[in-house]
């Protein structure tokens, strides 16, 4: 690599990219647009300009700029809000990428591609773009709205359906048919991995921090933060998936933390240093005569992408049970297709079944209804109103109710649901993380036995393997109590039969019996399996379980503290708290006329109808405030509202003014003025001119021959004097 066309190359982007962006602020445009105008500019298609000398320079920049902006999503975005929202993201991404996909393929025939083609040209109009969606809503000032966060879990269920997507194009393009195997084998290690990143990342990262406390400076937490973010995306990519998809695993699990809004503040300015470089090296593949050539597809592919986004993502929004406003605004939001096209488009390109031509028509679809996005984002309230205002009343009617029923259910089946999402879960955790256990016992420690001691290596790697696993056996083996669920649930006193749950206690037990079974055969015979498996669980659940059950609760209290450690500490539960109500946090700015008030007089609750649920100040937190706590600047206030009561308060709250943006230097100064024999204030005293009041300079000492005199109230003013004054330069040329 050569590291002077590599800093030339980044110097001569940065340039353009400030220039074009400033006039882009100026004409008060999206700055985004900006970005890919100045690629386009910076690009070898635009002949009027100097060109980057190497377009593999600005890859390698952009790369790291996708990394750190999916880092940064994910310190926004947890794993906890990922899972609460995880059932309504999951259904509406389905309708999206199933419903592209099919639209595509239907597109692709009518333009007379081959059937490959079509499955490829499906996939790459089913994925929208995370890093301009993030872009558009900071530059636009919509974080705080409720639909953005519905927005970003959708997006982030659609990565993950995109690295299945891609395993099953490949397995097409080289089998001619669908590996099913191969398919669930690259689901599996997926999910087997996050959930293994996840556990963890939990247990380990927030005790660190908290045991470093008083280590972590900016600058340090810098550093920890962005390395543990490169360092998940390399093992990600040895794990075999994508770069992108490690720094965001990663950010999800800081985010849990109390640091993440330290580390989100430090990294701020490289994710947009970085960010900027992604956007401009997207304008960079603007093709002018690819476009002229093939301006048709291109705009009836542009079309496709953005009326089937719009139709696909509301629909899967109402099907979700949100209302037709939320339902439309994140529609309206996904109208692009981003990076996962381009990742897509090459990996067809790598396995030569894509056409050429395909290619640079989807990058220029990109760029199309990338300029649109922010558009169609404003947009998004109008077309409301309108569809709002035409919409038949009966129609109307049942989305209302639709949404209503789909908020609410009765008390024993929400009980029910609650008890077996706990039961699922821990079961699927435990589950892993003894596959972790069989694995690295199977491929590491057997091995190394095997070289030791290999007379003794079947039975001691079978004996420590049993041992490692025991305490994670007994969760599976152990039946959740009522009182647990209770605790959390109070309506699971309704529920009167307890069969279901001694099913889905025999249900694990069979689960734990048949990790034991499946770990002893593999260096043993089935009988003996069976054998040792069944007097295993029964030496776990019998003799140990008191203490092993002692150890497995502190385990889980600790695993819980460290997973809610950073709503613990701001009173956050959830984002979403009822039906359009939503919790946003803002911080309170210096010019805020509610800085310094009470509460009590503050009126948040009249004007604005909000209420204030806590407020963090530095490290302190104040939860529930009382009527008599007052906001100070700096302070971040967390409020429960809807989105357009949140958005009337949040320029109020967050009122700031920037003290030095408009001084220059030069506009003041330290000068002198002479007394010529017919100046007025001869014979006055400093008092009697009024010098500060009418030109709001101030007199620092008064040169009257050799001598210098302090300036004082009562000292007269003579012909000749020259005052050393302060103040405005224009003030100072008024006065002389």
């Amino acid at each position: 690599m050569n590291i002077e066309s590599l800093i030339t190359d980044l110097a001569f982007i940065l340039l353009l990219g400030a220039a074009v962006t400033v006039l882009f602020k100026w004409i008060k445009q999206p700055v985004v647009l900006g970005y890919i105008v100045a690629g386009f500019l910076a690009s070898p298609n635009f002949e009027y300009l100097p060109s980057v000398t190497s377009e593999e320079n600005i890859d390698f920049w952009a790369q790291i700029g996708i990394i750190v902006l999916l880092f940064s999503l994910g310190l926004e975005f947890s794993f906890k809000k990922l899972v609460n929202s995880g059932g309504s993201a999951v259904v509406t991404a389905l309708i999206i990428v199933s419903g592209m996909m099919g639209v595509g393929f239907i597109v692709g025939q009518f333009m007379h591609f081959t059937t490959i083609n079509c499955l490829f040209l499906g996939g790459m109009l089913s994925m929208s773009s995370t890093t301009i969606i993030i872009k558009a809503f900071n530059d636009l000032g919509l974080r705080q709205k409720k639909f953005t966060s519905l927005v970003l879990a959708v997006l982030i269920v659609e990565d993950l359906f995109a690295v299945v997507m891609m395993v099953l194009l490949s397995s097409i393009a080289i089998n001619k048919t669908v590996e099913g195997g191969e398919l669930l084998y690259s689901v599996a290690k997926l999910v087997f991995f996050l959930v293994i990143w996840f556990l963890v990342g939990v247990f380990v990262l927030p005790s660190l921090f908290n045991a470093w406390r008083r280590f972590l400076n900016s600058e340090t937490l810098l550093v920890v933060s962005m390395g543990l973010c490169l360092g998940m995306a390399v093992f990600s990519v040895y794990c075999g998936f994508s770069l992108a998809l490690g720094a965001f695993v990663m950010g999800s699990i800081l985010a849990g933390t109390s640091y993440a809004e330290r580390i989100e503040h430090v990294v701020t300015p490289v994710k947009d240093l970085f960010g900027s470089v992604f956007f401009i090296s997207v304008g960079m593949m603007v093709q002018p005569h690819i476009i002229a050539q093939y301006w048709g597809p291109i705009l009836i592919l542009s079309a496709v992408v953005i009326v089937g986004m719009i139709v696909f993502g509301t629909f899967g929004m109402l099907v979700t049970g949100q209302s037709l406003k939320v339902a439309m605004e994140s529609g309206f939001s996904l109208t692009q297709i981003g990076e996962f096209a381009f990742i897509i488009a090459t990996l067809g390109m790598s396995l030569k079944v894509l056409d050429p031509t395909i290619y640079p028509i989807v990058v220029a679809v990109s760029v199309l209804t990338t300029f649109g996005t922010p558009y169609f984002i404003k947009m998004a309230p109008k077309a409301y109103d309108i569809v709002e205002k035409h919409l038949p009343k009966s129609l109307n009617f049942l989305i209302d109710r639709y949404q209503k029923e789909a908020s609410k259910s009765n008390a024993v089946t929400r009980s029910w649901v609650m008890m077996l999402k706990r039961y699922l879960w821990t079961t699927l955790l435990y589950s892993i993380i003894l596959i972790a256990i069989c694995i690295v016992s199977h491929n590491y420690f057997m091995p190394w036995l095997d070289e030791v001691i290999p007379h003794w290596s079947r039975l001691i790697s079978t004996i420590v393997t049993l041992t490692v696993m025991a305490p994670f056996l007994l969760p599976l083996l152990t039946p959740i109590s009522g009182k647990k669920v209770e605790r959390n649930q109070p309506l699971m006193s309704i529920v009167k039969t307890n069969v279901p749950r001694i099913v889905m206690t025999i249900f694990r037990g069979i689960i734990a019996l048949l990790f034991v079974i499946y770990m002893v055969t593999w260096h043993y015979s089935i009988g003996i399996g069976i054998t040792i498996g069944l007097l295993s669980v029964l030496l776990i659940g019998v003799v140990f379980s008191k203490r092993i059950k002692d150890q497995i609760d502190h385990i889980e209290s600790k695993f819980i503290d460290n997973l809610n450690e950073r709503d613990l500490r701001r009173t956050g539960k959830n984002n979403n708290v009822v039906n359009d109500l939503h919790m946003a946090f803002m911080t309170v700015g210096n010019a805020s006329h509610l800085a310094g008030q009470k509460l009590m007089d503050s009126d948040l609750r009249k004007v604005y109808g909000v209420n204030v649920v806590s407020i963090q100040r530095g490290a302190d937190m104040i939860p529930i405030p009382n009527a008599k706590e007052r906001m100070y600047p700096g302070d971040v206030i967390g409020v429960i509202g809807t989105d357009e009561q949140i958005e009337r308060l949040i320029p109020e709250v967050e009122a700031h003014k920037d003290f030095h943006t408009d001084i220059n230097p030069n506009d003041f100064k330290l000068t002198t003025v002479m007394l010529s024999p017919f100046s007025p204030i001869i014979g006055k005293t400093p008092l009697t001119a009024k010098l500060r009041d009418v030109y709001e300079v101030l007199i620092v000492a008064v040169q009257r021959g050799e001598e210098y005199i302090d300036s004082n109230p009562n000292l007269q003013f003579e012909a000749a004097d020259i005052l050393w004054v302060v103040g405005p330069s224009k003030k100072i040329a008024a006065l002389q």
